[in-house]
C-alpha cells in the first residue's frame, strides 16, 4: 500500500511494523462494488483499478509469481494421482499446459492478487478504491480470475474476460494462459486439502479452453 500511495487503493496513513498494525483512510464499508447491480459495470470498474494497480514494479521482498509457477508444476503429478475423474485430470493437464506456455516470463508488476468486487469499496476522494491486497510480484494477467469468478452465475464470462484483457492491453492468448494458471493454483490447493474443486472455476476454464467461433 505504501508503493501505491493511494493510487487506486486505500491509503496507508501510518503503520507499526512490530505489531503489524495499520492505520488506513476511512472508506464506506457499506458500499462494496459487489452491490453494483450491473456486473459488466462492476467489471469495468475493476478493470480501471487493475490497470492502475499493476502499473508499478513490485518492491523487493515480495513473493514472486515465478516461484509459484515452479511450485505448481512440481506438485501437479502427485495431485493427478488422486484425481479419479478423467475429465478433471484432463482439465488440470490443460491448465498446466497453458501455464507452461507463459511460465518463462512471470512478470514483475505489483499485483493485488485478490481484486474481486468485495475488495473494492466506495470512497470519498475517489468513487472506488481497492482494499485487502495479498501482494505478489508478477504478470498483471494473473489478476483476472477473481473478477471473473465473482458473480459467475450472472454470466457474460467472455465479455468480462475481454473487457479486462483489453483494459490491460494484453494479448488474449497470454491472458487466457495466466487465468488458467490461476485456476490450476486454486485446484491444486483444494485437492491437496481433500476439498471439492470449485465448479465455477472449472466452468471458466472449460469456457476459455473452448475455441471461439469466428464471425
Amino acid at each position: 500500500m505504501r508503493t501505491w500511495a493511494g493510487d487506486g487503493a486505500v491509503r496507508l496513513l501510518a503503520d507499526d511494523p512490530p505489531t503489524g498494525t495499520l492505520l488506513l483512510e476511512r472508506l464506506d464499508e457499506d458500499r462494496p462494488l459487489a452491490a453494483v447491480p450491473d456486473v459488466m459495470k462492476a467489471t469495468e470498474i475493476v478493470a480501471g483499478l487493475l490497470v492502475r494497480l499493476t502499473s508499478l514494479p513490485a518492491p523487493a521482498g515480495l513473493r514472486r509469481l515465478g516461484d509459484l509457477t515452479t511450485d505448481m508444476l512440481a506438485r501437479l503429478p502427485a495431485v493427478l494421482e488422486i484425481v479419479r475423474d478423467e475429465d478433471d485430470r484432463r482439465l488440470l493437464r490443460d491448465c498446466a499446459a497453458a501455464l507452461r506456455e507463459v511460465a518463462d516470463d512471470p512478470g514483475d508488476r505489483l499485483l493485488h492478487w485478490d481484486l474481486h468486487f468485495e475488495n473494492v469499496l466506495a470512497a470519498g476522494r475517489e468513487p472506488w478504491l481497492a482494499i485487502d491486497p495479498k501482494p505478489l510480484a508478477g504478470d498483471p494477467c494473473f489478476e483476472l480470475l477473481p473478477a471473473l469468478w465473482a458473480r459467475a452465475d450472472e454470466g457474460h464470462l467472455l465479455r468480462r474476460f475481454d473487457l479486462l484483457t483489453e483494459a490491460l492491453q494484453a494479448d488474449r492468448t497470454h491472458a487466457r494462459a495466466w487465468t488458467l494458471a490461476r485456476i490450476l493454483q486454486d485446484a491444486l490447493w483444494r485437492l491437496e486439502e481433500n476439498l471439492t474443486p470449485n465448479q465455477d472455476q472449472a466452468s471458466i476454464a472449460r469456457t476459455l479452453l473452448t475455441p471461439r467461433r469466428r464471425g
